[in-house]
């Protein structure tokens, strides 16, 4: 099915990009696994190179998991890792490219990698910030709130969640649930397309 000339409706762009926002707080309300998973499965439609996928995410829910993160984040991080309903450690593993053959079945993309740690580096991290944007929008698309977070220690983050697998490294946390709308603040200033951007 073509999607062409189907723009979404306004209150759907509203949802998602105008009038959503990244909430510092959160309602005491619930986010299931069935919603977890709806996330992921939305999430992992968006493209990256060469179908890498190279995001691994541990998402943070029980008790104790939501103690041991708040041990590596800064001070004013820890009561929205605490009070969130879940956070999304979003990580990406340096060797992606040993998933290629399934994930790429189409020509051997994993040749174009091995034996050049520094590419997978760069490509797993930018693609692995793609997945955990493309996680924001499906969580704001399935009615939930976000509060993406880049204050914490990596390698306490690293240590404590990704020990087993030590060729994954953290990208950054985004909490996610039912936003307080008593914990944000004014909108800051976005600007507008000349201030930043050119058609040549």
């Amino acid at each position: 099915m073509q999607f062409h000339d189907r723009p979404l409706a306004p209150e759907a762009l509203d949802q998602i990009f105008n009038e959503a926002r990244s909430y510092n707080g959160w309602l005491d309300k619930d986010v299931t696994v069935a919603q977890i998973e709806a996330i992921h499965d939305l999430m992992k439609m968006g493209p990256t190179s060469a179908n890498m996928q190279p995001a691994r995410i541990v998402w943070v829910k029980s008790p104790d998991a939501k103690e041991k993160l708040a041990e590596c984040v800064m001070e004013g991080n820890r009561q929205k890792v605490l009070t969130a309903p879940v956070t999304a450690l979003i990580a990406y593993d340096i060797d992606f490219h040993e998933q290629l053959p399934w994930l790429f079945p189409h020509t051997d993309a994993r040749s174009w990698f091995a034996g050049d740690e520094a590419a997978r580096e760069e490509g797993a991290f930018r693609n692995s910030s793609l997945q955990g944007a493309y996680l924001m929008i499906a969580a704001r698309a399935l009615g939930l709130d976000c509060g993406p977070m880049s204050g914490f220690n990596a390698d306490a983050v690293n240590a404590a969640f990704f020990a087993d697998q030590p060729r994954h490294r953290i990208n950054f946390i985004c909490a996610v649930g039912y936003g307080d709308p008593a914990s944000i603040f004014g909108r800051s200033p976005r600007p507008d397309f000349a201030t930043f951007d050119s058609i040549v």
